[in-house]
């Protein structure tokens, strides 16, 4: 699956995106934060705070419980504004 980093979130993880396989048990876009908190410092420095973090599955946006059935990418992005 691919994963794509944008604004604060890519500058603390160091990357863009990466490809990644993710275990059975990560089925939601909240098990994948979980997964990659505990992937390193960087990672645990990029999703310190969940909730201020949104999400898009394939260039959709998705809640935490959303469903990763299907997913080709997931891309992470602080919250936006307007104007």
């Amino acid at each position: 699956m691919k994963l794509l980093y944008f604004a604060w979130i890519r500058e603390r993880i160091g990357k863009e995106q990466e490809d990644v396989e993710l275990p059975a048990d990560v089925k939601t876009v909240e098990d994948l934060v979980s997964w990659l908190a505990a992937r390193g410092d960087e990672y645990a420095h990029a999703f310190a705070n969940p909730k201020v973090v949104r999400a898009a599955i394939d260039r959709h946006h998705v809640k935490p419980d959303a469903s990763l059935t299907g997913a080709r990418e997931i891309a992470f992005f602080p919250p936006m504004t307007g104007g």
